[in-house]
């Protein structure tokens, strides 16, 4: 098949004469399926339709051997008076082998057609399979980085406790040294219901009449007080404090001797007179507060 034969193939079958002249100058003249193979990788070209430039020589030319004709035609002229002749050739082809050569040419069409589509369905299966990988890998990810965190705060809540517990062994070791140290000093204590000490009546020596004033009697001075501490279901913890010792010490030692534990905030108040301690008194001295010698005080819910 000619030039002009596969050119006149692809017209018959719809194709511009531009996209045709195109597809067999760029196989050579290779045959119809060649050139409908590169009407198909190149349908999508920007310059697709655009004319071929004819191609003008640089300079004049000096023949090195006598020519005997030089055409002066363009490459379309050619291909249109090639056309004409296949033409004249072709005209002695039955209407039969046309319709032949005409469906031949439009099963290699849907073929092409459907090789191209199967390669572009194949490329979109893979696109796809490559992202699920990726999404799955990035759940993978984002799930190993949820457990680092988790495990984190885990071993952080942790050594928390730890501390906390530490911390509350060492109060525990400090109440008991007290204890221990108050005991060795005052020969033990008792959980007996608190009274004041009883204390030996002064009688006021009589004034004589040479001796107009006489001087007051000095106040006692207490190094520690009993304190009772009644509790919500009535019962009481005992204990005995030094004078100087703050009023927050008893506050712990209520709570680490609370039956069962505490559990909500509490406060502390006398009841004649009566008057609720307050943050600023945990800091204050017992004797301050007037606790000495002895005092009862009331745990009340906050």
């Amino acid at each position: 098949m000619s030039q002009c034969s596969t050119l006149e193939s692809l017209l018959e079958m719809g194709f511009p004469q531009t996209r045709a002249e195109k597809a067999v100058s760029a196989t050579g003249n290779q045959g119809i399926e060649s050139a409908m193979d590169w009407l198909m990788e190149h349908e999508d070209d920007p310059d697709i339709d655009e004319p071929v430039a004819p191609v003008e020589p640089i300079g004049p030319v000096e023949p090195t051997a006598p020519v005997e004709s030089v055409s002066t035609e363009t490459p379309s002229e050619q291909a249109e008076q090639e056309m004409d002749t296949e033409s004249e050739e072709r005209q002695g082809l039955t209407e039969e082998q046309r319709e032949k050569q005409t469906k031949r040419m439009m099963e290699l069409i849907a073929q092409k057609q459907q090789e191209r589509e199967d390669r572009e369905k194949r490329e979109r299966i893979e696109q796809e399979k490559q992202r699920r990988k990726q999404g799955q890998e990035l759940i993978a990810i984002k799930q190993k980085l949820q457990e680092q965190e988790m495990q984190k705060a885990v071993e952080e809540r942790r050594r928390e406790k730890q501390e906390e517990r530490l911390a509350r062994e060492r109060v525990r070791e400090k109440i008991a040294r007290d204890k221990a140290e108050r005991a060795r000093r005052y020969g033990g204590e008792t959980s007996d219901p608190i009274s004041p000490p009883a204390e030996t009546p002064v009688q006021a020596p009589a004034l004589s009449p040479s001796s107009p004033t006489q001087e007051p009697p000095t106040k006692k001075e207490y190094d520690q007080c009993r304190i009772q501490v009644r509790l919500l279901d009535g019962t009481a913890l005992s204990q005995t404090f030094r004078a100087r010792e703050q009023l927050a010490a008893v506050r712990l030692y209520v709570e680490l001797n609370w039956p069962g534990g505490t559990e909500e905030p509490f406060n502390l108040l006398t009841s004649f007179p009566r008057r609720v301690f307050t943050e600023e008194d945990m800091e204050k001295p017992l004797q301050e507060l007037g606790l000495v010698p002895s005092a009862v005080l009331i745990v009340a819910k906050k």
